[in-house]
């Protein structure tokens, strides 16, 4: 995707999704489509339960950004911005990406609590709960197995999976936290334009003057300020983003070192190979042996 049209897509770089309406106490939705599909970076009033099925990427939500692998459950609550990158290299049979969405609001959270007073504690305990994290362990697996299952359940069949779900959420075994609640700060909307910038053009040439106007800073207060946020340049980054990615093509793909090099933004495989070396401790072939042999 290129500068104008991103910037045209992602106007102010934030959507704000319906609330839940209609007939449903809450929304589910079974996706399955083209990678490159997906929402750009959003936030609800509601909370989200988000199973990834099939795909890989980096996920922005709220103030990190982190790559994401098929298989993570991740619950987010109300008024954190996030999104999902896909990777146009992992995909199924047909291929597509494939993930499992559950939202649903406080106000339905409250209802239960009050109809059904032995969902109190589980209540609390999610409505405790600030930040988005992603489960790990038994969690995992029920939450997977009970979110595939209510693909197949009529309405009423998926209220009981429901408050299954929400029992399992509520008490989990192991939790990693993967986005913190964005206050108003101007800073931090800046750096979210940045990743997503980034995760939309890195295939592309990125000049420093091109990234700054997005921002709409001049080149040496840009410089600055990235520095400030993250402690590294923005050269930096940029190179160990388009390392990280090329890693996944690597392991994922069967293409070439030289189509990997250009598909990942670089435009010289000697260059590529000395910064992989450089970043990783070793070369691209190397590292796709080492992947593939199951040893990284």
């Amino acid at each position: 995707m290129h500068y104008a049209e991103f910037k045209n897509k992602n106007k102010n770089n934030l959507k704000y999704s319906p609330t839940l309406a209609g007939k449903e106490s809450f929304f589910f939705d079974h996706v399955h489509t083209k990678w490159d599909h997906q929402i750009s970076l959003h936030q609800q009033e509601t909370w989200e339960l988000s199973y990834v099925i099939t795909g890989k990427g980096v996920r922005v939500i709220g103030d990190m950004m982190e790559p994401f692998a098929q298989g993570e459950v991740i619950i987010i609550p109300p008024h954190i911005p996030h999104c999902w990158s896909f990777d146009e290299n992992a995909y199924d049979k047909e291929g597509k990406i494939e993930n499992i969405t559950i939202s649903f609001s406080n106000k339905l959270l409250d209802g239960i609590s009050t109809l059904f007073p032995e969902f109190s504690e589980s209540v609390i305990r999610i409505k405790n709960n600030e930040n988005a994290v992603s489960f790990s362990g038994e969690t995992l697996l029920k939450l997977q197995q009970r979110m595939v299952s209510m693909s197949s359940e009529t309405h009423p069949e998926r209220i009981s999976s429901f408050l299954q779900l929400l029992h399992t959420i509520a008490f989990p075994e192991t939790i990693h936290i993967v986005g913190h609640p964005v206050t108003e700060d101007r800073n931090i909307q800046k750096m979210q334009q940045i990743y997503l910038y980034v995760m939309n053009n890195f295939q592309h040439t990125i000049t420093l003057s091109e990234i700054a106007r997005f921002i709409g800073m001049e080149k040496s207060a840009f410089c600055v300020f990235f520095k400030k946020m993250t402690q590294t340049s923005f050269f930096t980054f940029l190179l160990e983003y388009r390392i990280n990615s090329s890693c996944q093509m690597l392991v994922q793909t069967e293409k070439s070192v030289s189509e990997i090099c250009l598909a990942s933004g670089f435009r010289d495989v000697p260059y590529y190979n000395r910064v992989f070396k450089k970043i990783k401790q070793m070369s691209p072939g190397q590292y796709r042996k080492l992947y593939a042999n199951g040893l990284s």
